[in-house]
């Protein structure tokens, strides 16, 4: 099956992480040129805590403007501006632990009252090439946080991106789609 397909099996019904895994190993790697850009995201359902908080937030995807300077977290308001927040402010661990407790009209809602507060045009992220599951391809570092988005391509303007959490264990990632806009 070629891979687009295989993505759009996924993105239709989800996949056990071991599946997402496997499909993440068999892909190609990414250099870090080719990110540069605008690129808009979509979560993977892979049964991963995170799952649903990005999308009921109004996350759009990622910019990355050079190797230095990443927007890592862009997100659109109801009237289509994008916008870029800081990651800084957001809970990770807390919401690993406790986002199936909240309805996804308060996470809309939360990000709407926080925006002027957590609303940011400063990078929050750099790329770099890592040797993740035994390849080495382009990630993105967080600044301030202990997470690591790794890439690898589906086709030339699709990626797949695994977010790997420090405080999580190394088999369970959060995957999400990014498709160059």
């Amino acid at each position: 099956m070629e891979n687009i397909d295989f993505l759009n099996v996924i993105l239709r019904n989800g996949a056990s992480q071991s599946e997402a895994f496997a499909f993440y190993d068999q892909l190609d790697i990414v250099e870090t040129e080719e990110m540069i850009g605008m690129w808009q995201g979509e979560e993977i359902v892979t049964g991963h805590p995170l799952e649903g908080i990005l999308t009921a937030s109004g996350w759009y995807g990622k910019e990355f403007i050079d190797e230095e300077h990443v927007h890592p977290l862009v997100f659109k308001k109801s009237n289509e501006v994008l916008y870029t927040i800081s990651p800084n402010w957001i809970p990770f661990n807390f919401l690993l632990q406790s986002v199936q407790h909240i309805p996804n009209k308060i996470l809309s809602s939360s990000m709407t009252i926080l925006r002027p507060i957590i609303n940011t045009n400063k990078s929050a992220a750099r790329l770099r090439k890592v040797n993740h599951r035994g390849k080495i391809t382009s990630a993105m570092i967080y600044d301030n946080k202990g997470i690591i988005d790794i890439f690898r391509r589906i086709d030339e303007n699709t990626l797949l991106g695994i977010m790997d959490i420090k405080e999580q264990l190394p088999d369970k990632a959060f995957f999400f789609i990014l498709r160059k806009v």
